[in-house]
């Protein structure tokens, strides 16, 4: 196996920067695993903040446990959170993964070394 081919498959597989610390790249490792980090962070957050509005509107008797009242209050939640903010974060974080695995090959084939013993 290639230098690039093992460097794209660490980038899209693993996480975004892990082919350029394989590359020996790790500025371009730290920023790719950054952006993508403070992205997931930033959904993770979203996502718990959204379970446990919606944990507390059960607990108090506001929805009960139906499927179509809590996916109305999903909705109603997912619109006072702003939706926009979450869709943007999502394409932020497709997008950098996407980058990560394109650049990670291309440094893999401007290196152009096999690996050994692979």
């Amino acid at each position: 196996m290639n230098t690039s081919t093992k460097a794209l498959l660490l980038s899209a597989l693993v996480y975004p920067g892990a082919g350029h610390f394989y590359l020996k790249k790790p500025v371009q490792g730290i920023l790719f695993s950054a952006i993508t980090s403070v992205c997931l962070y930033f959904l993770l957050v979203t996502v718990v903040k959204m379970a446990q509005e919606i944990s507390d509107k059960i607990l108090s008797g506001e929805i009960s446990v139906d499927v179509i009242e809590l996916t109305e209050a999903i909705l109603k939640i997912l619109e006072d959170s702003g939706i926009h903010q979450i869709n943007v974060t999502t394409i932020a974080l497709l997008v950098c993964w996407l980058l990560s695995i394109f650049d990670s090959y291309r440094l893999g084939r401007r290196g152009g070394r096999k690996l050994e013993g692979i």
